[in-house]
């Protein structure tokens, strides 16, 4: 899952997706280098994070 899918599934901005998911224990992983190195998010990860932030 790319940046602007994980913000659109988060209803947040993708600008907020890379200044704050590695804050909040949401690891990217980068691909390429320099400034146009695209950063993707496992599935399985993102959904995992999901449940860890849920409120019981």
């Amino acid at each position: 899952m790319d940046t602007n899918e994980l913000a659109a599934m988060l209803r947040m901005s993708p600008s907020w997706v890379y200044r704050e998911a590695a804050k909040l224990g949401l690891k990217g992983y980068k691909l390429g280098q320099g400034r146009n190195a695209k950063v993707l998010y496992k599935r399985a990860e993102v959904f995992q994070w999901l449940e860890q932030q849920r409120i019981h």
